[in-house]
């Protein structure tokens, strides 16, 4: 079992930058590969990062990448997303997801989801 929490959400403006957290707890976080999606209302969640059990890998989807940035520390076993240059499309709420396997794009390839948290940006 892997328990997950985001924090650092909140209300910001476009242009701006929020860092994301997600604390977990449980099995060993160091051997799980991880990732952020996000869930904007009436649309389906969508892959934003993801990054290898090491920290060695990590992926983006194009509409973030330059932009944020994944990041992990295995011995606070706390994965990071920092957001720069935020635009009001990035307004969603943001979810952080734990793979025992091979994380991917695809939600399904992750077995443990986070609450998520709020982000909103104002034009």
């Amino acid at each position: 079992q892997v328990q997950l929490v985001e924090s650092g959400g909140g209300l910001v403006q476009a242009g701006g930058s929020l860092r994301l957290s997600c604390a977990a707890s449980g099995r060993a976080f160091s051997n799980t590969a991880m990732g952020w999606f996000r869930q904007a209302p009436g649309k389906e969640r969508e892959f934003v990062a993801r990054i290898s059990w090491s920290g060695g890998s990590t992926y983006y989807a194009d509409s973030v990448k330059g932009r944020f940035t994944i990041s992990r520390d295995n011995a606070k076993k706390t994965v990071y997303l920092q957001m720069n240059s935020l635009k009001p499309e990035d307004t969603a709420v943001y979810y952080c997801a734990a793979s025992l396997g091979i994380a991917t794009v695809n939600p399904g390839t992750y077995e443990y989801w986070g609450q998520g948290t709020q982000v909103t940006v104002s034009s």
